[in-house]
């Protein structure tokens, strides 16, 4: 095989390759309600209630938060009142990362690939662009209970 030739297969053979793994790896925003990657999809709207939190022992400090059924809620301020939590879809709308929440932001990453929400689930920065679904939340003495 001449150089020529070996260089122009090995070129061919490579953008072959390359393009299928770009394909895979950024597959851009697919909407609804993606499972976040090795989790459960998050209810649909309308569900009722998902699941409840203890006060008393769970959710305790700023920042604190917990992951059930596909959804993730933050306690972001003092108080046992709704509006000092929030709760969002896990799975990031771009690819179902699950995202985190940043404290010292006051916003939801995922760590994919950098999409940005608010604490509303609103897109701040993409990839992602559709944003996050947001879930109720009602306190009745010390439970929270968290609805779709």
């Amino acid at each position: 095989m001449e150089r020529n030739e070996f260089l122009s297969k090995l070129g061919i053979g490579l953008v072959v390759v390359c393009t299928g793994c770009s394909l895979v790896s950024c597959g851009g925003s697919k909407g609804g309600n993606p499972t976040p990657v090795g989790g459960t999809p998050a209810p649909a709207k309308g569900s009722g209630n998902l699941f409840s939190v203890d006060l008393a022992s769970e959710l305790i400090n700023i920042g604190d938060s917990k992951v059930v059924q596909g959804v993730i809620i933050v306690r972001i301020a003092n108080g046992d009142v709704e509006s000092a939590f929030t709760a969002v879809q896990v799975a990031c709308t771009h690819q179902g990362t699950a995202i985190n929440y940043n404290t010292g932001q006051g916003i939801f990453i995922c760590p994919l690939h950098g999409s940005e929400f608010s604490k509303n689930g609103q897109v701040l920065l993409g990839p992602a662009a559709l944003p996050l679904q947001k879930y109720n939340v009602t306190i009745t003495n010390n439970t929270l209970t968290v609805s779709a």
